[in-house]
């Protein structure tokens, strides 16, 4: 499998800049013209792509309050039922066209997570350039080989998944002929501890099933994406809201604008500085080299007289002999007069 997958105009491969995708969710809190605003600043920052959901509360669950539907794992959402955050947390799907317009307006990439087959339907008809699967539906194996069915590329999120979960979904995505696989290192908790993260898990992940590997991050901060790229990551998603303090389902764990802005320029200059392995020096670095250690004579000596410890020292500049010579000329003599301060040379030794 080629380690190379193209959404929409933007390649994505070892060598190019890191994909940045903005994730909206469900941080428009029901209100068209915030998620209209998210894009606008996802495109101010920097970023490459927005990220939509493409669910019900329906199409996702079913309304019941049993205890199998209640969350209680010591998340943000405890004592709710599934049904009744997903109904809070949805993005309407009259919605979607328009938003993916704004989005290509605006220059970005727009894609979504289907979370059923009329989901992907929906979405096809958008023709949506590309699918990510969610962390909780990697295990859907139907699902995820009827979104490879569509040839675009596939986005896996890993955020529950046991190594050979990732080898099915991977799987499904091959036996329907689509290749075009990239697989996200992801942390399920909301926020995501530190210690549980295991950025060394992605470039892992891409030499294990040969594709591209990123993450998708539910850290507070920037810090963990940044480290990610420096690891090899190539696309990397980040949850987005407008203001943290306006509430909402994935508030807490979002970035604001402003701190979108800096993730997104400390990952180009990760890139920047990454650069390839390298043992050239520039020229400025070469001139730089002037300031390096060489062997000058320290004390005026005569000719004849012997070189010493006293009279030969390894100092800046560099525009003496290499010190590695130092103990092959101490006890020979000089060939003439010599004042302090020239710089060690063959020439100046009988």
């Amino acid at each position: 499998m080629d380690k190379n997958i193209r959404i929409k105009n933007f390649e994505i491969n070892k060598s190019i800049k890191t994909f940045i995708v903005a994730e909206i969710s469900g941080n428009h809190n029901g209100n068209f013209d915030n998620a209209v605003k998210l894009i606008k600043e996802a495109k101010k920052a920097g970023a490459d792509a927005v990220k939509l959901q493409t669910y019900t509360a329906d199409t996702i669950t079913i309304d019941c309050d049993n205890e199998y539907f209640q969350i209680k794992q010591g998340t943000l959402w405890d004592g709710r039922t599934l049904h009744d955050l997903y109904k809070e947390a949805y993005t309407p799907w009259e919605w979607q066209p328009k938003l993916k317009k704004i989005a290509e307006e605006e220059g970005l990439v727009c894609f979504s997570s289907p979370f059923d087959k009329t989901a992907v339907d929906f979405l096809e008809n958008m023709n949506v350039p590309a699918y990510k699967v969610a962390s909780f539906e990697i295990t859907d194996i139907p699902l995820i080989e009827y979104i490879a069915s569509k040839g675009k590329p596939v986005i896996l999120a890993t955020g529950i998944a046991t190594l050979s979960d990732i080898e099915e979904a991977v799987n499904a995505c091959k036996r329907m002929g689509n290749n075009q696989i990239a697989i996200l290192k992801c942390t399920s908790a909301y926020p995501a501890p530190l210690e549980d993260v295991n950025l060394r898990t992605i470039p892992n992940l891409s030499k294990t099933f040969n594709v591209i590997a990123g993450l998708s991050d539910h850290t507070l901060g920037i810090s963990v994406p940044i480290a990610a790229v420096a690891l090899g990551a190539k696309i990397v998603e980040k949850h987005f809201t407008l203001c943290r303090a306006d509430g909402g389902p994935d508030a807490a764990f979002s970035l604001e604008p402003d701190e979108l802005k800096v993730m997104v320029k400390s990952i180009r200059e990760t890139e920047k500085a990454l650069g390839q392995v390298s043992y050239e020096l520039t020229e400025k670095m070469k001139k730089s080299r002037e300031f390096s250690r060489s062997l000058f004579v320290v004390k005026d000596v005569k000719t004849g007289e012997t070189f010493t410890q006293d009279n030969i020292r390894s100092i800046r500049p560099g525009f003496g002999m290499h010190t590695k010579y130092y103990k092959d000329i101490l006890g020979k003599c000089a060939k003439s007069d010599i004042i302090k301060g020239t710089p060690m040379t063959w020439n100046l030794i009988r």
